[in-house]
């Protein structure tokens, strides 16, 4: 997978925009708290990996940050591609 800088960098900028809502709904805030931890494994990872380039973490540490933040973007990929089905799927309903 080959991605530049740039398009890393704005997609991560894109990320800390979210925050959760305040609204008192349980899905609301689920989905809140789902945006919220995704987030932090975001930054978390960085924070690492930029520990990592000038000799603060371990290589183990760097890894193991890196994987969490794979599997939590993958994840988020996984929620989008389920909630644009489900709603090509309400577009397909009769009326």
């Amino acid at each position: 997978m080959d991605l530049k800088i740039t398009e890393a960098l704005r997609g991560y900028n894109a990320t800390k925009a979210v925050k959760p809502s305040g609204d008192d709904s349980s899905t609301g805030n689920t989905l809140g708290r789902a945006a919220q931890d995704f987030t932090e494994t975001l930054t978390r990872a960085e924070t690492v990996a930029q520990q990592a380039m000038t000799g603060q973490a371990d290589p183990h540490a760097l890894v193991e940050a890196l994987t969490n933040s794979q599997l939590a973007v993958e994840t988020a990929v996984t929620v989008r591609d389920k909630v644009v089905e489900a709603y090509q799927e309400i577009l397909r309903m009769p009326v």
